[in-house]
């Protein structure tokens, strides 16, 4: 079966081309951010906006607040692969005032913290950090991942890179946290491991396990409509990968790092002829050329303003600014093209509460993505107005 499904990727394996590009445009609604790597929501009309070195901002019917929603420079290494990394608000975030934000320490260690709003609900209380979860990460300055998600389940979702260095297989050991997704339940002091997760009875693996084999799974999504997951791995020589994990997954999943990059098997791993039978292979894969070298997993469109982006999977490439839309061929397969190309260091994608998605560039913007198909666009009142920088 799997060698069935590696020979159809085989065969879809795509160029990023400019042929199909500016089938949809980037409206830029937020300028002047240092280095800015996630954009998220909070189930209400703003956008969070988190910067490498330390700090999250807010974007709502005013624009862009000069005044950060969070800011722990002090205690956040950076740059390169470092810094922060990724935040999360709690699903009942109304009520608790809870939100999660992933970093690298001083130290050099990956930290998974919990924030608690101040009274007024217009910045977080510095003083609320508890600090839920370390990783040991000093081998080397490379590979953090840190994407924060919540699932549908109500559980928090964190992926973790293989930590750099000379120890490739630290992704594929079920005693390491690196290399993986993990999943757990915060809403138990500090977190508990769901008992449905796949090794959590397994006494030598780490029970906060959900997915492994990865190299650095920089950025995830689920799919608001049906509940799947989708993974980038960003991969080391030869090629990225897009991995999906059905809703209907009981985790476990092992995705092949170090052995398999993509559908490729690296031959010094010793175990060609096994591990194309035991891992699960990527749903999109594209080789590095014409400059692409680093995949930013994105969202599958579930808004409401361009009808014919919906259930399109969007995804980018750090180092060439293209965009790719992936839609589902009649015989299953995922097939992309690149639908945009520009001058942008693409980190990340994000949704806001409504579902529509938007484009962080690395170098300072945010930018709303819009389909250049439809004749009528309903604006969304929150994004009136040109975009402001940060004074």
């Amino acid at each position: 079966m799997k060698r069935a499904v590696l020979s159809a990727l085989g065969a879809i394996l795509f160029q990023l081309s400019p042929a199909h590009a500016q089938e949809i445009t980037l409206r830029p609604i937020a300028a002047g951010l240092d280095r800015p790597v996630a954009v998220t929501h909070a189930n209400d009309a703003r956008l969070f906006i988190a910067t490498q070195r330390g700090e999250i901002f807010v974007y709502d019917e005013t624009g862009l607040r000069s005044e950060p929603f969070l800011d722990i420079r002090a205690g956040v290494l950076c740059c390169g692969e470092q810094g922060l990394l990724g935040v999360a608000f709690h699903p009942r975030h109304n009520e608790n005032g809870w939100f999660y934000v992933s970093y690298v320490n001083l130290a050099g260690d990956t930290v998974l913290a919990r924030y608690r709003v101040s009274a007024d609900g217009r910045a977080a209380d510095p003083s609320s950090q508890r600090i839920l979860l370390t990783i040991a990460h000093r081998e080397s300055d490379q590979h953090f991942s840190g994407h924060l998600a919540f699932g549908p389940d109500g559980d928090l979702y964190m992926s973790t890179g293989d930590g750099g260095g000379e120890d490739y297989l630290k992704a594929s050991r079920l005693d390491s946290l690196l290399g993986k997704i993990l999943r757990i339940d915060v809403d138990r002091e500090p977190y508990a491991i769901p008992p449905s997760n796949p090794f959590a009875a397994m006494p030598a693996a780490r029970g906060e396990i959900w997915a492994y084999g990865l190299r650095n799974p920089w950025r995830f999504s689920f799919d608001r409509k049906t509940g799947d997951l989708w993974i980038g791995d960003v991969g080391q020589d030869l090629r990225e990968e897009i991995n999906l994990q059905p809703a209907t997954s009981s985790g476990g999943e092992n995705y092949g790092w170090y052995g398999m990059e993509g559908t490729y098997c690296h031959a010094d791993s010793g175990a060609c002829q096994v591990l194309p039978e035991v891992t699960t292979p990527p749903v999109l894969e594209y080789e590095h050329k014409d400059g692409g070298c680093s995949v930013t997993g994105g969202y599958r469109y579930r808004g409401t303003r361009f009808p014919k982006l919906r259930g399109v999977y969007f995804y980018g490439d750090f180092c060439t600014g293209t965009i790719a839309a992936a839609t589902r061929s009649e015989d299953g397969a995922w097939v992309a093209q690149t639908v945009y190309s520009g001058p942008h260091r693409i980190s990340s994608f994000g949704e806001d509460a409504a579902g529509e998605l938007y484009v962080v560039d690395y170098r300072g913007s945010i930018y709303a993505l819009e389909s250049t198909q439809n004749d009528r666009l309903r604006r969304d009142p929150v994004r009136r107005g040109e975009p402001r920088a940060i004074p």
